[in-house]
């Protein structure tokens, strides 16, 4: 029979390379297992990237209404100061007709006794 004698050293370098193939085909898995990870992430961000375009324009649009509206509010607020005299006129020529009314309506009773 053929003796096969190992030394220590020979040992070692063997465990090292052992280590290094385990090593590898660990590294061969998760490099299988991350490559739909991160097509799926590349989905994820196309689709992040979509929304905030979306959201981007909505806010620019929400901005221009917002102005838009805030002219209309200030353009209404000028014309109500503005218009303000004539409304205080127009309420004392109504508060004038209801007194002057009051009076014919007491000279008519009046008459009438």
């Amino acid at each position: 029979m053929a003796e096969i004698t190992i030394s220590l050293q020979d040992l070692g370098i063997l465990l090292i390379f052992a280590g290094i193939i385990a090593l590898l085909i660990y590294l061969i898995v998760l490099v299988k297992n991350l490559i739909p990870s991160a097509k799926s992430m590349a989905k994820i961000m196309a689709d992040a990237e979509v929304i905030s375009g979306v959201a981007r324009d909505g806010a620019e649009e929400a901005e221009k209404v917002i102005g838009d509206v805030s002219a209309s509010v200030s353009t209404i607020a000028d014309i109500i100061r503005g218009n303000q005299s004539v409304v205080s006129a127009m309420t004392n020529i109504i508060n004038a007709l209801g007194s002057l009314n009051n009076l014919l309506d007491r000279k008519s009773r009046d008459a009438s006794k």
